[in-house]
């Protein structure tokens, strides 16, 4: 079968779920936009810069399984990396695409704009490969192949994948596979598939506390539901890491609260680390999740589930599509009667109508406002170290950037998420700092006519970095701004609502009149102190400081002003 070049590459975006391209124009990839276009299955949504995008894409990517991201060569990408590299730490499904110089060009060694002049045309590609699992430059005589090869990979690996079009050849009719493309993982070696469902049920047979430990590859694998099911009809308990938070139901009575090294929840250390059957799915400790690194599995009888393989307490199963080892174990794994577990009660909270709102208690207030299956979108800082302890209502999706950690990220995730998902209701909790680096791309969810509850938290700076050091720096502040006031400047006719709150009394109308009109979206600016902060931040700050400055680096002093 014959077609054009960028017809088979949003043919085979199409087939992967993608009906949303998120990027940048520029010269080079306008001929594949033309192509997009003419498309009726799939359309352009533009951002303001390229680094928002890839934050987008990797929100759609959370909602939808894979995002896509669109740039142009050298400024384009290379402005996009940051974002790329934060879906490669977090193991996040992304298809980047750029549009490359002719090939021509290329391949006679031009010097051209957005390059260093010098005829150069790898240097690129070999910033951006550390960073993702497939960078390559297709051409038409590869493009089949190569195209299909990095998708095969994004799929299968979870990780971004990069390709370059150079911009004549979009246009350029090739030939292409008649049958569909497959999405589909490869099946186990049976031998290997039965051995370690046998090992698994045979040692899950003999142990005494078996405990199964979620982390962000139970979603990014599609573990989950079929973790929830062998969860359900074994009455195994479950804990989680604060970086796969809310990826099982944090109310039900199996949930024995979060491992986070010495810092979990009280008996959780315990529990896990003297568990004699402990399932884990490819943890990755970091200092944010392990209690700065007083996480100790090593007595832990381990079995790790990778997305192709079983480490089981030290015997390696490989060869094995672990979706299909978890379907034989939620049909052979016993069942067991469900036992009366303690049923998970919300503390009341009854708002002081004149108190301040603090960091103590605003968290509690807002947990009341989250609703079941809504998308919680929380910016690294005050608001995930906020609502990090308490628990999520069910079927809620948690997003966050726990291990990559770059401030920002969240606004241009709610635009992805919610263009990936636009019926969900979607709440994003960002500092004021945070939404400073990339407040432009409200006016994107704007003219998208997207209606996420976007909640400021204003503390007049960057608070988690007063607590590290610098508590009464200028260097951790600001300029203040009239957020309220944004959303008319970006769209003059949008019904986005503004509020703002300096109290419990006003949070708590504000929250009522956002609850009452889900019709259109709403921004809450919380008015609270600048060095006021949650207990766990005041924790995390001078540990923080231990930890990066050694024992003669500088320190907050002891009488600073913290509220």
């Amino acid at each position: 079968m014959q077609t054009t070049v960028g017809e088979f590459i949003l043919d085979r975006l199409k087939a992967i779920g993608i009906t949303e391209i998120i990027g940048v124009p520029g010269d080079f990839n306008l001929s594949f936009l033309e192509q997009i276009d003419e498309d009726k299955d799939i359309r352009f949504v533009g951002a303001c810069n390229e680094l928002n995008a890839a934050y987008a894409a990797d929100g759609y990517a959370r909602q939808r399984g894979v995002g896509c991201l669109l740039t142009t060569y050298g400024v384009g990408e290379l402005s996009a990396l940051n974002g790329i590299a934060g879906a490669r730490a977090e193991h996040v499904p992304m298809v980047s695409i750029a549009g490359a110089p002719p090939q021509y060009a290329t391949e006679f060694g031009w010097n051209l704009h957005h390059s260093l002049a010098d005829g150069d045309f790898a240097n690129m590609l070999d910033a951006i490969a550390p960073f993702t699992e497939v960078a390559t430059r297709v051409s038409p005589m590869n493009v089949v192949e190569e195209f299909d090869r990095a998708l095969h990979t994004c799929l299968r690996e979870k990780r971004p994948v990069h390709i370059q079009i150079p911009s004549d050849i979009t246009h350029l009719t090739i030939e292409v596979p008649d049958t569909p493309f497959s999405t589909e993982l490869a099946t186990s070696d049976q031998e290997r598939l039965e051995a370690a469902a046998d090992r698994v049920l045979e040692r899950l047979a003999a142990a005494t506390d078996p405990i199964i430990l979620i982390d962000q590859d139970t979603s990014r694998h599609g573990f989950a539901d079929k973790f929830r099911a062998i969860i359900d009809k074994a009455q195994l308990p479950y804990s989680q890491l604060s970086s796969g938070k809310a990826i099982l139901s944090e109310r039900d009575p199996l949930f024995i609260g979060t491992y986070n090294g010495a810092a979990s929840a009280p008996g959780v250390q315990e529990r896990i680390e003297n568990s004699d059957f402990l399932v884990t799915t490819n943890p990755r400790f970091i200092e944010v999740n392990s209690g700065s690194f007083t996480h100790d599995l090593e007595k832990a009888h381990v079995f790790n589930f990778g997305d192709q393989h079983l480490n089981a307490d030290g015997e390696y199963f490989v060869g094995i599509n672990t979706l299909e080892l978890l379907d034989v174990l939620v049909e052979r794994i016993p069942a067991k009667e469900a036992a009366a577990g303690e049923k998970f009660e919300l503390p009341a909270f009854e708002p002081d109508e004149s108190a301040p709102l603090t960091q103590e208690r605003i968290w509690n207030q807002m947990i009341h406002f989250l609703k079941k299956d809504d998308v919680v979108i929380a910016e690294a800082g005050t608001s995930n170290i906020g609502l990090g302890p308490l628990r999520m209502p069910e079927g809620v999706q948690y997003i966050n950037s726990t291990i990559w950690g770059s401030i920002g990220f969240t606004l241009p995730a709610v635009l992805g998420s919610q263009l990936a998902n636009p019926e969900r209701r979607h709440v994003l909790f960002i500092g004021d700092g945070s939404f400073q680096l990339t407040a432009q791309e409200l006016s994107t969810i704007l003219r998208q006519e997207l209606k996420p509850i976007i909640v400021l938290v204003n503390n007049d700076g960057y608070t988690i970095e007063r607590y590290i050091l610098g508590m009464e720096q200028e260097y951790n502040a600001i300029q203040n701004w009239n957020y309220n006031e944004l959303p008319k400047v970006f769209k003059a006719d949008t019904t986005m609502e503004s509020y703002a709150a300096k109290t419990e009394g006003e949070l708590a109308k504000a929250l009522a009149d956002i609850s009452e009109h889900p019709e259109r979206g709403a921004f809450l600016e919380v008015q609270l102190d600048a060095f006021d902060a949650p207990k766990g931040l005041q924790a995390f700050g001078p540990l923080t400081a231990e930890f990066d400055y050694g024992p003669r680096g500088p320190r907050n002093p002891e009488t600073s002003s913290q509220g």
